[in-house]
This record gives structure tokens, C-alpha cells and sequence, in this order.
């Protein structure tokens, strides 16, 4: 303790140079808290708008197969689910923290209005269900209409690009599950914010009238996701999902033969399993994907992003590393009577050394910090930006940036400049506490 007090004291004298170098390891230790909260930020959002296009963290379908009619030699995957309850069991009983379920039927559809068309992805969601609408921005409608039969909800781009405004009627062009083409009218009763560039090709309806139009079961639904609290978690709960429905007796894809097939890409290797001309089976099939066995390409945007942080990580810590070697060796020039005098008065080598450890060690702690808290600010005032361009689009969330701190980063990053600060002052550290008392006194300068 009394050396850590007087390497406090010590860092008062010298006032200008001390700050000097306490303002450059701040503005090196601002950089890269900076690029790490960002680069995070923008990564995350980009991974929660294509989470939501695919529908959730972890997806579950019951895949059919039809035989071939007419002159058709291939049979057809009917994507049905018919039990609302039976994975939804299963999710509960794992032990795994979610943050929200849904089931759902989903299909791509024109909609079409006075000459105008656009193309959209069709969900059909429970339009009473009140946490679904509260997620939703409304800009015009009514919430209170919903309930309307053939209700349509679309973003405010679609409504644009159709010249459609609220209470209009749109034909939905699609097809159903076997293939056959169909269309529907649909009234507009809801237009709300796309706060992506996913979110402005989402259209909502109930799902009842989806399901009648694309000829699903009234009770069934097209997939039913998960979304997890922590994605690191989407391996575990498939693999728990893929045993349950396979010790029911149930047909199920394989992940563990999906990773032996294309260990690269288990999503590749789970579509070969669903092959209805390779693939033999009989009723329903269930397939279990991740969000990163469907584009696998995320996983490596991480490593690359997180690579290049530390990559910046390491080059700053070098420069800190030099800077605070070159300031020691002349603390130590300056210092050699004072360090004999302390010898002379019982000081061991051990606490000399201790005491410039200590010394550049709180010097580097504290600009560090000063440069945390500036990043702090700076990410402060640029998340509170509102972004409008839209090439920028998918790295938001509602039109601006987010920046995440991770404790366990900022903390490795405070070791690691601990142990590159000791060893940077190690030298000096270790000839300031092999001199003898005499040896120092005696020193001219």
C-alpha cells in the first residue's frame, strides 16, 4: 500500500509529461474502445435484421412430400406445420433462455394496385396478439381495425412505391403451397415506419386469411422460431430440439451428419436430407436450423471484425509500450539519488521495483479510463443521430447507430495493457532495484 501511495504522489510531479502520455494511451485506448463498440454495434444490427428476415434464431418446418401429378416427374416439399404446441413444449422443457416464440406463415407475393407493383414477403402473424402490434411503428391506421377480414399492413415505402394510401384495396398475386397461382384483394387498414431495408418488403395479415389463400390447414402455419437472449446458445437448443423430436419417434434432419457432409455449411448439408428425390420418407419431416447454419457467412463477418479489433488492439498497445519504456528510462535518469536515499533509509530492490511497476501501471490505468469515458460520450451523442442514408440502412436500428460495450472485452483489453505496461517498464523496474544506495548517491548527472 505505501508503495502504491507514493507512485500516486509521483505521478503530481512531472505534471506536463505525465498528462502528455496519460492524454496519448487515453486517446489510443479511445480508438480502439471505439472501433470495438462500433464495429459491434453495426455488426449486431446488421445480425438482427437478417435474424428477422429469416424469422428467428433458431427455425423449425414440417416438411411434406407430394407425389408428382400429372406429367410432373419430381415429387414437391409442402412446408406445413400442424401442431401449434408440440415444439413449443419441447423449448420450454430445455432449459433455455428465450426471449420470445412465434409461429407463423410466410410467403413471397406481388401486390399490385392501379398499374403499381411491388414486391413484398407476406407474413401472416395474430393480429390480436397486442405485443406483436406493439412492435410494429404505426404512421396511419388504426389498431382497433385489424380485425378486419382481408386486413393488409405494409411499410411505408411499399405504400410509396404503390402510390396506395390507407383504406385502399391491393391484389395480392401469389401461390399457394402446391404451386398454383392465386390472388386475393386486401384492404390497407395499417401503415407503419421500415426502419430497415428489411422491414420496408414485410407486409402483415392474419394469418387465417394467408393460410386460406395459400391453401394451409386454418390451425397450421409455414415455421415457428425462437429467439433466443443469447445467440451463442442456437447450437445447443437445435441439437436439444433434433433429439426430442427424434426420441418421439418423429422424422427429423440431421445436424450431426449435415457437419460431416458440408462441414463448411450446415445449412447446404441439411437441404441434401430434404432431397425428396434422394431422400425417402413418409408424412411429416421435421428440419431444425440455426440462423447461422442458414447464412454461415455471418459467423465469418465476426472473426473478420473481431480480428481486425485486435489486430488494432495489439499495434496501439505496442506504441503505448514504447512510449512508456522511453518515459521510464529518463524517470529512472532523474531519480537515481532519490532511489539511493530510499535504499539508504531500508527500501528493499523488491519495493523500488514495485514502485515504478506501480507508477506506470496507474499512469496507463488512468488513461485508459479518461479514454473509456470519452467513448462513452462520443458513442453517446452519435447513437442519438438520426441516419437517413439508406445504403446505411442495414447497419441501424430505427435510422441510427448502436454502440455495444462488452465488459468482458473491455476488461481483457485492461489486462492486456497491465501486462504490456509491466513489461514495457520491466527493464527500467529491474536496474532501479539492483542499485546499490552507494552505487546511486555517487552518481553524477
Amino acid at each position: 500500500m505505501n508503495t502504491i501511495k507514493l507512485s500516486l504522489k509521483n505521478l503530481t510531479r512531472q505534471k506536463r509529461r505525465n498528462a502528455t502520455l496519460a492524454l496519448a494511451i487515453a486517446f489510443g485506448f479511445l480508438v480502439v474502445t471505439f472501433i470495438d463498440t462500433f464495429t459491434t454495434g453495426i455488426v449486431g444490427n446488421l445480425e438482427n435484421q437478417v435474424t428477422q428476415l429469416v424469422g428467428g434464431t433458431v427455425l423449425v418446418q414440417g416438411l411434406e412430400k407430394n407425389p408428382p401429378k400429372g406429367d410432373e416427374k419430381k415429387s414437391t416439399i409442402v412446408n406445413i406445420m400442424r401442431d401449434q404446441n408440440y415444439i413449443r413444449n419441447i423449448v420450454e422443457k430445455s432449459g433455455i433462455n428465450y426471449s420470445s416464440m412465434a409461429h407463423y406463415s410466410r410467403t413471397g407475393a406481388t401486390l399490385l394496385f392501379e398499374g403499381n407493383k411491388s414486391i413484398a414477403t407476406i407474413y401472416g402473424r395474430e393480429l390480436q396478439n397486442q405485443d406483436f402490434i406493439d412492435s410494429l411503428q404505426f404512421i396511419e391506421g388504426s389498431k382497433e381495425n385489424l380485425s378486419l377480414p382481408n386486413t393488409i399492413i405494409i411499410s411505408e415505402k411499399t405504400s410509396e412505391a404503390l402510390n396506395v394510401h390507407l383504406d385502399d384495396t391491393v391484389i395480392l398475386k401469389t401461390t399457394t403451397i402446391y404451386g398454383q397461382n392465386t390472388v386475393e384483394d386486401f384492404v390497407v387498414r395499417g401503415i407503419i415506419k421500415g426502419n430497415s431495408f428489411i422491414s420496408t418488403i414485410m407486409a402483415y395479415t392474419d394469418i387465417k386469411d394467408l393460410n386460406r389463400i395459400i391453401e394451409l390447414p386454418e390451425d397450421g402455419y409455414s415455421l415457428f422460431t425462437i429467439f433466443l437472449e443469447n445467440k451463442a446458445d442456437q447450437y445447443r437448443l437445435a441439437n436439444y430440439i433434433e433429439n426430442a423430436i427424434r426420441k418421439d419417434g418423429n422424422n427429423v434432419t440431421s445436424r450431426e451428419e449435415a457437419l460431416k457432409t458440408n462441414p463448411n455449411n450446415i445449412g447446404k448439408g441439411l437441404e441434401k436430407q430434404i432431397t425428396p428425390e434422394e431422400i425417402q420418407w413418409e408424412g411429416v419431416k421435421y428440419g431444425v436450423e440455426t440462423l447461422y447454419d442458414e447464412l454461415p457467412q455471418l459467423v465469418t463477418v465476426f472473426a473478420i471484425v473481431h480480428g481486425v479489433t485486435f489486430s488494432i488492439l495489439l499495434v496501439i498497445l505496442l506504441i503505448v509500450m514504447v512510449g512508456v519504456a522511453n518515459t521510464y528510462k529518463m524517470v529512472l535518469f532523474e531519480r537515481i539519488k532519490e532511489i539511493g536515499t530510499m535504499r539508504a533509509l531500508g527500501m528493499t530492490g523488491t519495493s523500488v521495483k514495485s514502485l515504478f511497476r506501480n507508477e506506470a501501471v496507474l499512469l496507463c490505468i488512468i488513461g485508459a479510463c479518461a479514454g473509456l469515458i470519452l467513448d462513452l460520450i462520443i458513442s453517446l451523442i452519435m447513437s442519438n443521430i438520426t441516419v437517413t442514408n439508406e445504403m446505411l440502412a442495414p447497419f441501424l436500428y430505427k435510422g441510427h447507430f448502436t454502440f455495444k460495450v462488452s465488459v468482458v472485452s473491455i476488461v481483457l483489453q485492461y489486462l492486456m495493457l497491465i501486462l504490456f505496461t509491466i513489461l514495457a517498464v520491466r527493464k527500467v523496474a529491474s536496474k532501479a532495484s539492483k542499485m546499490s544506495p552507494a552505487e546511486a548517491l555517487s552518481t553524477v548527472k
